[in-house]
């Protein structure tokens, strides 16, 4: 790029004269023709076109150095000396002064502007020309990098004052020469360098591995280097619009203006094209090109793979790489959209969840359900409405959009759903699996705030159908009475996970009575409840329930046991006094192997309490999970601990499983107490359970005591224990100052 003060010249002069090219031919005949203005012999010029100063090392220099003259020997002879002498052209070159030099002088001789450098190298060579001259030096100009000293001379006569007054005249006239010499030379260099640079431009335009092509002003491409001529379905002169969309035109157009403008150096802009039938991205900048004709190169990447992993990279994050349904990111987006569209409303939204996936993965494999899945995936797309979207929102849930569905017509679709999938058979190697889902659904309307709201309802709605017993469907309704249960559950989890954090539990007994024997310590159960911030107290009915259906069950067995330990510990009078003391496990802490885990290094590291310890679960709990249930009395036999079966008679077909549990204590369901003195049959079933644990030999307990008169007839029915209101209401824990028992029932 040349020089900003060498541009502004080449743009500033516009006349006919300074504008033309001028050859070093041009300065000599221009040298000739300002010998015949001056009026004189003859003229040298000396002329430096250098960036930087001159120096002192002129004669490296010396390239640059170029000496002109006029047409006669003794120019010819003078400029040649100059050449021979770089020091003196320095001199010259540096010299601002004008003066006449004699070619016969003295030393004594009078000397006008010069030094005595000057003088003495001047008389040398002034004295080897064959005839005698008077020498006219004109001070240097400077004329951006040009420097040009003018030198003319007249013929020596016998009176040197007529050739002073000769000389004298020309001054004025050499002044204006040579300035206008120096800006002829000084031109000549401007446009060499200008031509010089567009040549090179030019070759390096066609060398770019990159495409470029040259944009005049009316937007045409004027020039193009080979890898645009390959590679671009551009053409000479033929606008840049022309292979552009429409769509784009508007996006090009500011690019262009932005540079033309000079509001930016540079600018770009990204525009499909079609080549070939195939898409292409490129990216297209645009700057001003180094030329006076005001083009903008344009330079043509082609950024069609960064679009390409750009998509594939969207496509990752908004689609299951699995089945290529939508996923959960892209359903929530357009969930929004619909709400933010009014008049697409109403519209409804399924949950979906396969029933008994878990056992599929189980039993065949992952790769099995895996298969599974983009099974379903397809089917749903094939039974839904022209439309609708069907996306999976993780693991074996999927998410339905029903667009301008009310609950008549997504109803419909999802009796469909469930009648077609119940009917899908998948087999994996030998083994046949039969699929069927779980389906809630909501609507979605004008009322409804956020996507969070409507998917957690639907989400809901899915539940009370896998409760209600799987492959079926179930619509969300805020009056639904399940749906109130569910709802106050999931609140209850909220506070569970809350109490656990902030300690909001506390520990509570119930009075286990000896009904024939006379035992001396307490024999106590220990029950759960949750504080509120008021200070009530709820009840284990209102949120254990919620911590099943949540998976939180666990984390509440170990707070109980933990506190309970640590409660005996601080008050070991009291539990050495304790006959037993009854904690009830969770099914869901049976099957969760950490928990069990963590359950025996904690009884491990209380050596002194574990002997007093009964560990309760349900009859329900040890039928379903059988191995879990014996693997528990393994682990607590050896410690010391004692093992009872819970609301034993609530749903037993049979009594085999007794012969797999060694356990210590049965605790007969209260619906069978509560009626005993009225009721044949409870009676009947009481007394064959007391009578089973005489031959199996295990103690039996009756819950559900309401009154003197069932504690009586139990222990005349061989009832070991009874428990119930009227032995003892639950109290808290913290609140029993003595282990001592104190007799009930007195005979």
């Amino acid at each position: 790029m040349i020089d900003s003060e060498l541009e502004s010249i080449w743009v500033s002069k516009q006349s006919a004269e300074l504008s033309s090219l001028l050859s070093s031919e041009q300065v000599t005949a221009e040298i000739e023709h300002l010998q015949q203005q001056l009026n004189c012999d003859g003229v040298v010029v000396i002329l430096s076109q250098i960036s930087e100063h001159i120096t002192s090392d002129f004669v490296a220099q010396a390239n640059a150095l170029k000496v002109y003259e006029s047409n006669s020997q003794q120019a010819e002879m003078l400029g040649l000396a100059l050449v021979s002498f770089p020091i003196l052209c320095e001199q010259l070159l540096l010299n601002q002064n004008s003066g006449l030099f004699p070619s016969i002088v003295s030393t004594e001789t009078e000397q006008k502007g010069f030094s005595e450098l000057l003088t003495n190298e001047l008389s040398g060579l002034c004295s080897g020309l064959t005839k005698p001259i008077v020498l006219h030096i004109n001070h240097c100009v400077v004329i951006g990098n040009s420097r040009l000293c003018l030198i003319s001379y007249q013929h020596k006569t016998d009176d040197l004052n007529t050739a002073e007054r000769a000389n004298t005249d020309t001054f004025h006239k050499g002044n204006e020469s040579t300035l206008k010499v120096c800006s002829h030379a000084e031109l000549t260099r401007v446009s060499e360098l200008l031509n010089n640079k567009e040549i090179q431009y030019l070759e390096l335009f066609q060398q770019l591995p990159v495409a470029c092509a040259l944009i005049d002003k009316d937007d045409n491409v004027s020039k193009q280097n080979q890898v645009a001529i390959h590679n671009l379905p551009l053409r000479l002169n033929e606008s840049l619009f022309s292979i552009i969309n429409s769509d784009d035109h508007l996006l090009l157009e500011d690019c262009l203006h932005i540079v033309r403008e000079g509001a930016l150096h540079q600018s770009w802009c990204e525009i499909p094209l079609v080549i070939s039938g195939t898409k292409h991205w490129y990216k297209m900048s645009f700057c001003r090109a180094l030329d006076i004709e005001q083009h903008l190169l344009m330079m043509v990447e082609d950024i069609s793979e960064r679009y390409r992993l750009a998509d594939e990279l969207s496509f990752q994050s908004n689609y299951d790489p699995l089945t290529g349904l939508p996923n959960r990111v892209q359903f929530e987006a357009m969930l929004e959209e619909v709400i933010d569209t009014q008049d697409r409303l109403p519209a409804c939204v399924a949950f979906l969840d396969l029933d008994q996936f878990q056992v599929i993965n189980d039993v065949s494999g992952h790769k099995a359900g895996d298969e599974l899945l983009c099974q379903v995936s397809k089917r749903l797309s094939l039974l839904l409405r022209t439309g609708d979207i069907v996306a999976r929102l993780g693991g074996d849930e999927f998410g339905i959009l029903m667009f301008h569905a009310d609950k008549e017509s997504a109803e419909q679709v999802a009796k469909r759903i469930c009648q077609q999938l119940s009917q899908h058979e998948f087999t994996w190697g030998e083994i046949t699996h039969n699929v069927s889902i779980s389906m809630g659904l909501s609507e979605l309307n004008s009322r409804t705030e956020d996507i969070y709201s409507v998917m957690s309802q639907a989400d809901a709605a899915c539940r009370i159908a896998k409760e209600d017993g799987r492959n079926r469907w179930h619509f969300y309704s805020k009056n639904d009475p399940q749906m109130h249960q569910l709802y106050n559950q999931m609140l209850a989890s909220v506070d569970i996970i809350s109490a656990l954090a902030l300690n909001q539990f506390e520990l509570f007994y119930q009075l286990i009575e000896p009904l024939s024997s006379d035992e001396s310590g307490i024999h106590m159960e220990i029950l759960l409840r949750m504080v509120q911030e008021d200070g009530r107290y709820v009840s284990p009915g209102v949120f254990l329930p919620a911590a099943e259906r949540y998976n939180l069950a666990s984390r509440i067995d170990r707070w109980v046991i933990d506190n309970l330990l640590k409660w005996g510990a601080r008050h070991i009078e009291i539990w050495e006094q304790l006959s037993m003391v009854s904690v009830n496990l969770s099914a869901l802490s049976l099957s969760d192997s950490k928990f069990m885990s963590w359950l025996e290094m904690r009884l491990m590291v209380e050596p002194d309490l574990v002997s007093k310890l009964c560990f309760e679960i349900t009859e329900t709990a040890a039928v379903s999970q059988l191995e879990q249930a014996t693997a528990l009395i393994d682990l607590l036999k050896p410690l010391g601990c004692k093992l009872a079966l819970d609301d034993f008679g609530s749903g037993f077909s049979s009594f085999a499983y007794l012969k797999c549990l060694d356990v210590d204590y049965v605790k007969i369901d209260g619906q069978f107490v509560v009626n005993v003195c009225d009721d044949r049959s409870d009676k009947a079933i009481v007394s064959a359970i007391c009578q089973l644990g005489k031959d199996m030999d295990f103690e039996v307990i009756g819950e559900f005591v309401e009154s003197e008169a069932i504690g009586q007839l139990l222990r005349e029915l061989g009832v070991d224990y009874g428990q119930g209101y009227a032995i003892g209401k639950p109290a808290r824990l913290i609140e029993l100052a003595s282990g001592v028992r104190t007799p009930w029932l007195i005979n």
